[in-house]
């Protein structure tokens, strides 16, 4: 717990939480688009002796394989370091990372360096968006995660166009500077740390209720005795004796199958963040261009023009969900976008089929813009959203590092197979994407209840037995406008009683 105070407390300091949380989402995107710039700059290939397409592709992907082993990292030490600290360990993390690619010589620093910047962006990915909704209002928390993916794509624009800038200026450091410039956000993500508080309800799990109650009437500008304050602490301590009755302590325990369903939850998430990459994104992201020469057919600098504007739809789209992700509701948004993701995958396969045909095939252009429309619309956000508030307490760092490693892992496996597929298969490819995309929409409709403007507690209610059913939407209990604590609990107790007598 910092020992200082000039961040201020109520709406100041909730300010400089979500701004911590932003710019290390930020560092997340311009980590992942900094390198992309570099590949082609001469003095980085005569540095590294013009490394083949196999030796490039090593680079490129050790980046990926240290996240999933950052994430693998922060399931064992998550826990016990807490929020604060596993963050400040990643910003470490991708300073080292950042110092070893800036000042490489040789591929082996330079792998080196990827691979423990890798390690840093796991263990934060898996860790910020817990972070942000334990530490805000339910009726915030969706558009607050969401703005974080919007500031990933932020970074990536800024990493693209800062080592086009310096393209220009030639030598080393037109690719050591960029790779440096991490640290400058790493730096001021530590600095802000300094004074955040911890997540309150980390505190209560380890048994210091008051470093906990104290927090959070820093953090909501509330007096101990206020009825929120009161309300916080027996629902975060409701939700702890429930899970301690299952013995929830261990490792593994993520995977027991409990009164508040823990095993179900990990499983939940993990599968929504496969949905975020194995419907296709990074074929988009990284081989649109090469798409639009070899299937479509279009000139190389116009398909640059063409790629440079979709990512700009892609980030367009991400704006709304920053605004509006709690009144659009997770599950809704997720149907929506995975047959959304479908149809347009499809209708690209469709007009690409016609070989030969300029038309048609200039058609096609126009749904990779309705896919990344629709993507930053739903699918980019709601995951990344629904992750930390599906799983209970005593799995959420635990849980989501499994969940985030899921994403990094498919990332990888989307990044190899994309080139195969445009290449060999071609418009057939599309198709696989189309497959996956409306295999989740009845997968969503079924399995995933809604939890928009329910509190990380009450969201427990949903999977108790007799709880509310797993495929509906929440609703007002009473003709209220919103489900409150005492709603879900008379919910729950209601549907307990009906349960026994039936038996």
């Amino acid at each position: 717990m910092p020992l200082t105070g000039w961040l201020g407390r109520g709406k100041r300091l909730q300010v400089g939480i979500s701004s911590t949380c932003l710019l290390a989402f930020v560092l997340f995107g311009y980590d992942q688009g900094v390198f992309g710039g570099i590949l082609q700059n001469e003095n980085w290939k005569n540095q590294f002796d013009h490394p083949n397409d196999v030796m490039t592709g090593i680079i490129v992907s050790s980046y990926t394989l240290g996240c999933i082993g950052g994430c693998v990292l922060n399931f064992f030490l998550g826990e016990l370091l807490g929020r604060r600290r596993a963050i400040l360990l990643a910003m470490v993390l991708i300073s080292i990372g950042a110092v070893l690619q800036a000042a490489s010589f040789g591929l082996v620093e330079l792998f080196f360096g990827r691979v423990i910047t890798g390690l840093g962006t796991g263990m934060k990915s898996s860790t910020v968006p817990s972070y942000q909704s334990e530490l805000c209002k339910p009726h915030l928390r969706g558009r607050l995660v969401s703005a974080e993916l919007l500031f990933v794509a932020v970074g990536v624009v800024f990493a693209y166009w800062l080592d086009y800038g310096l393209s220009f200026v030639g030598g080393s450091l037109a690719w050591r500077f960029p790779l440096a410039f991490q640290i400058l956000f790493a730096a001021i993500v530590m600095i802000l740390l300094y004074d955040l508080p911890e997540s309150p309800r980390w505190l209560f799990k380890r048994g210091e209720q008051q470093k906990a109650i104290d927090v959070l009437c820093r953090v909501f500008d509330e007096t101990e005795d206020s009825e929120f304050i009161q309300a916080e602490k027996a629902s975060i301590n409701t939700a702890l004796e429930l899970e301690s009755l299952e013995n929830s302590s261990g490792f593994f325990s993520i995977l027991k199958k409990d009164a508040v369903k823990t095993r179900r939850r990990v499983i939940l998430a993990y599968a929504v963040m496969i949905m975020d990459q194995a419907t296709g994104i990074n074929l988009v992201v990284f081989y649109v261009p090469s798409a639009l020469v070899l299937n479509v057919g279009m000139d190389p600098k116009i398909a640059q023009i063409v790629s440079g504007c979709v990512q700009v739809v892609f980030m367009l789209g991400s704006l709304l969900p920053t605004f509006a992700m709690d009144k659009m509701g997770r599950r809704r948004t997720m149907i929506f976008g995975t047959f959304g993701l479908g149809f347009s995958m499809m209708m690209i396969a469709i007009l690409l089929s016609f070989e030969g045909n300029t038309k048609t095939a200039s058609a096609a252009v126009a749904f990779f813009f309705v896919y990344m429309l629709v993507f930053g619309l739903t699918i980019n956000c709601a995951p990344w959203v629904y992750v930390p508030e599906i799983l209970p307490l005593h799995a959420r760092i635990r849980g989501s590092a499994l969940a985030i490693s899921s994403e990094w892992l498919w990332n990888f496996v989307v990044v190899m197979i994309s080139p195969v597929l445009i290449n060999r298969i071609q418009w057939k490819g599309y198709l696989v994407f189309m497959a996956i995309a409306y295999a989740f929409v009845p997968i969503i409709y079924f399995f995933y209840p809604e939890t928009s403007n329910l509190s990380l507690e009450e969201i427990d209610y949903l999977f108790l037995d007799g709880g509310v059913a797993a495929n509906a939407f929440v609703r007002p209990a009473r003709g209220k406008g919103k489900l409150t604590h005492g709603d879900v609990e008379i919910i729950s107790k209601e549907k307990n009683e009906v349960s026994r007598m039936e038996k």
